[in-house]
C-alpha cells in the first residue's frame, strides 16, 4: 500500500486499491526489475509527498518524467542538483526573470516551490530511460486526473498552470468556479514564443492567491 505521509493518504485510499491501480503496481514491479525506469521507485509519489491536498496553493501539470540518467526526481519540470537545465525549464526561469525581476538559478531543483504548495505534477509517474512516453498508458492518467478532480472540485480557492495542449486538456476535471485556471503554451523551445514568454502566470497566480486570503509562492530559487 502507497504511504503518502498527509492526507493524500485518505483521499487516494479508494483509488489505490482500484483494479487498475493494482495492474498499474504488477507492471511496475517488472518494469523496475528489468528495465532502467526513471524516477527512482522511492521518489515515484514525491509531488504528493512534498506537497499535501490541504497545503496545494498552486497546480503545475506536466506530462511525464524526464528520461535522461539523474534527471527525475519526481516533480514535474524539477531536475536533481547538479543536472543541467533543461531547455523548458530555462524558459520557465526567463519568464519569472522578466515578470518578477528574479535572476534564474544555477540549478533546477525546483523543490522549494513544492514545499510551499506547489504541486508539481506529471500526468505520468514513470519512464523508461530514452523512451518518451513509454508509461503513459499504464493507468497513471486515471490516478492523476483523480487527484486534479479532487483538487479542482474543493471549495478552496487554487491556481491551476496548464501548459500545451496535453495540460489543458485536463482543464474539464476543475469543475469549481473558485480557482483561477491559467492556460498558455508549453514552454519547450518549440511553442514558448508563441505566448508562454509574456503570459503573466507568476504574477497573476500571486496576485489571485493574495486576493484569496492564501498568501503568495516566492518563485525565487537560491
Amino acid at each position: 500500500m502507497v504511504k503518502l505521509g498527509n492526507d493524500w493518504d485518505e483521499l487516494l485510499e479508494d483509488e489505490f486499491s482500484k483494479e487498475y491501480y493494482q495492474e498499474l503496481r504488477k507492471t511496475l514491479i517488472e518494469e523496475y526489475r528489468t528495465q532502467e525506469i526513471y524516477p527512482p521507485k522511492e521518489l515515484l509519489f514525491e509531488a504528493l509527498k512534498r506537497t499535501s491536498f490541504k497545503d496545494t496553493r498552486v497546480v503545475i501539470l506536466g506530462q511525464d518524467p524526464y528520461h535522461g540518467p539523474n534527471q527525475s526526481h519526481g516533480l514535474a519540470f524539477s531536475v536533481q542538483q547538479g543536472i543541467a537545465i533543461p531547455p523548458s525549464l530555462r524558459n520557465i526561469y526567463e519568464e519569472i526573470y522578466t515578470e518578477l525581476g528574479f535572476k534564474p538559478p544555477s540549478h533546477g531543483n525546483l523543490s522549494s516551490w513544492a514545499d510551499q504548495g506547489v504541486l508539481l505534477l506529471n500526468a505520468t509517474l514513470s519512464v523508461r530511460r530514452a523512451q518518451a512516453g513509454s508509461h503513459s498508458n499504464l493507468g497513471w492518467k486515471q490516478l492523476t486526473g483523480r487527484v486534479l478532480e479532487l483538487l479542482g472540485e474543493s471549495d478552496l480557492p487554487r491556481v491551476f498552470m496548464l501548459w500545451g495542449n496535453h495540460a489543458r486538456s485536463n482543464k474539464a476535471l476543475i469543475k469549481n468556479l473558485n480557482h483561477l485556471i491559467l492556460e498558455g503554451p508549453h514552454p519547450s523551445p518549440l511553442s514558448a514564443y508563441r505566448g508562454f514568454f509574456g503570459c503573466d502566470h507568476f504574477v497573476k497566480a500571486n496576485a489571485f492567491l493574495k486576493k484569496q486570503g492564501r498568501g503568495e509562492i516566492n518563485w525565487k530559487i537560491d
